[in-house]
Protein backbone atom coordinates (compact mmCIF):
# COMPACT_ATOMS: atom_id res chain seq x y z
CA UNK A 1 0.00 0.00 0.00
CA UNK A 2 1.37 3.23 -1.21
CA UNK A 3 1.69 5.95 1.76
CA UNK A 4 -0.89 8.30 0.12
CA UNK A 5 -3.32 5.41 0.36
CA UNK A 6 -2.24 4.42 3.95
CA UNK A 7 -2.87 8.15 5.02
CA UNK A 8 -6.61 8.03 2.79
CA UNK A 9 -6.99 4.95 5.40
CA UNK A 10 -6.45 6.30 8.30
CA UNK A 11 -8.39 9.63 7.37
CA UNK A 12 -10.91 7.38 6.50
CA UNK A 13 -11.47 5.58 9.93
CA UNK A 14 -10.62 8.76 11.44
CA UNK A 15 -13.66 10.31 10.48
CA UNK A 16 -15.96 6.77 10.40
CA UNK A 17 -18.97 8.33 12.97
CA UNK A 18 -17.99 12.00 12.36
CA UNK A 19 -21.21 12.69 9.81
CA UNK A 20 -21.63 12.70 6.05
CA UNK A 21 -18.55 12.17 4.47
CA UNK A 22 -18.22 12.20 0.68
CA UNK A 23 -14.77 11.36 -1.02
CA UNK A 24 -13.31 13.51 -4.19
CA UNK A 25 -10.33 13.16 -6.10
CA UNK A 26 -8.91 16.38 -5.36
CA UNK A 27 -5.06 18.12 -4.73
CA UNK A 28 -3.59 14.77 -6.10
CA UNK A 29 -4.84 12.99 -3.77
CA UNK A 30 -8.60 12.30 -1.52
CA UNK A 31 -10.51 14.85 -0.08
CA UNK A 32 -12.84 14.42 2.66
CA UNK A 33 -15.76 16.49 2.56
CA UNK A 34 -17.94 16.40 6.16
CA UNK A 35 -20.95 17.88 5.78
CA UNK A 36 -20.52 18.56 1.84
CA UNK A 37 -17.67 20.82 3.43
CA UNK A 38 -13.67 20.30 2.71
CA UNK A 39 -12.40 18.91 6.14
CA UNK A 40 -9.24 17.22 4.44
CA UNK A 41 -7.45 15.93 2.05
CA UNK A 42 -4.25 12.57 1.92
CA UNK A 43 -2.11 13.14 -0.84
CA UNK A 44 1.86 12.06 -1.15
CA UNK A 45 2.25 15.84 0.06
CA UNK A 46 0.93 15.25 3.60
CA UNK A 47 -2.89 15.52 5.17
CA UNK A 48 -4.28 18.66 4.19
CA UNK A 49 -6.55 19.93 6.61
CA UNK A 50 -9.15 22.89 6.65
CA UNK A 51 -8.62 24.70 10.43
CA UNK A 52 -9.95 28.06 9.73
CA UNK A 53 -8.33 31.58 9.76
CA UNK A 54 -8.62 31.69 13.36
CA UNK A 55 -6.60 28.84 14.40
CA UNK A 56 -4.50 28.64 11.22
CA UNK A 57 -1.63 30.42 13.62
CA UNK A 58 -2.40 27.48 16.30
CA UNK A 59 -2.27 24.59 13.99
CA UNK A 60 1.02 26.12 11.94
CA UNK A 61 2.98 26.45 15.45
CA UNK A 62 2.54 22.51 15.42
CA UNK A 63 5.38 20.69 14.81
CA UNK A 64 5.35 19.26 10.86
CA UNK A 65 2.85 21.53 9.76
CA UNK A 66 3.03 24.29 6.97
CA UNK A 67 0.87 26.63 4.85
CA UNK A 68 -1.17 25.55 2.29
CA UNK A 69 0.59 27.34 -1.08
CA UNK A 70 -1.51 27.15 -4.34
CA UNK A 71 -0.11 28.77 -7.18
CA UNK A 72 1.97 30.96 -5.14
CA UNK A 73 -0.27 32.36 -3.19
CA UNK A 74 -0.97 30.88 0.87
CA UNK A 75 -5.04 29.58 1.26
CA UNK A 76 -5.96 31.07 4.64
CA UNK A 77 -7.50 28.27 6.68
CA UNK A 78 -5.97 25.86 5.77
CA UNK A 79 -2.86 23.68 6.13
CA UNK A 80 -0.25 20.49 5.56
CA UNK A 81 1.23 18.39 8.02
CA UNK A 82 3.56 16.68 6.26
CA UNK A 83 4.03 13.08 6.38
CA UNK A 84 6.96 12.73 8.61
CA UNK A 85 5.00 14.47 11.50
CA UNK A 86 1.50 12.04 11.55
CA UNK A 87 2.43 9.12 13.18
CA UNK A 88 0.21 7.60 15.78
CA UNK A 89 -2.90 9.27 16.73
CA UNK A 90 -1.87 12.65 15.02
CA UNK A 91 -3.83 12.21 11.76
CA UNK A 92 -6.84 12.02 14.59
CA UNK A 93 -5.63 15.50 16.52
CA UNK A 94 -5.54 17.06 13.42
CA UNK A 95 -8.68 15.78 12.39
CA UNK A 96 -10.51 16.75 15.45
CA UNK A 97 -9.12 20.25 14.98
CA UNK A 98 -10.50 20.22 11.35
CA UNK A 99 -13.67 19.13 12.28
CA UNK A 100 -14.34 21.54 14.68
CA UNK A 101 -13.86 24.21 12.29
CA UNK A 102 -16.31 22.21 9.98
CA UNK A 103 -18.78 21.97 12.68
CA UNK A 104 -19.26 25.77 12.45
CA UNK A 105 -20.08 25.92 8.72
CA UNK A 106 -23.60 25.55 7.46
CA UNK A 107 -23.72 22.30 5.33
CA UNK A 108 -23.64 22.43 1.98
CA UNK A 109 -26.12 20.66 -0.80
CA UNK A 110 -23.91 17.44 -2.75
CA UNK A 111 -24.46 19.21 -6.06
CA UNK A 112 -24.54 22.97 -5.13
CA UNK A 113 -21.02 23.35 -6.80
CA UNK A 114 -21.76 22.07 -9.88
CA UNK A 115 -24.69 24.03 -10.03
CA UNK A 116 -23.00 27.17 -9.23
CA UNK A 117 -20.05 26.71 -12.22
CA UNK A 118 -22.71 25.14 -14.60
CA UNK A 119 -22.27 26.86 -18.02
CA UNK A 120 -19.91 29.72 -17.15
CA UNK A 121 -16.65 27.32 -18.73
CA UNK A 122 -16.18 27.66 -22.39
Amino acid sequence: MAADDDLAARVRAALGGAGTIREVKMFGGVGFMLNGNLVAAASKRGLLVRVGKDRQSEALARSGSRPMEMRGRTMEGYIYADPPALIDDSVKVWLRLASAFIQTLPPKAVGARLMRTKGKRK
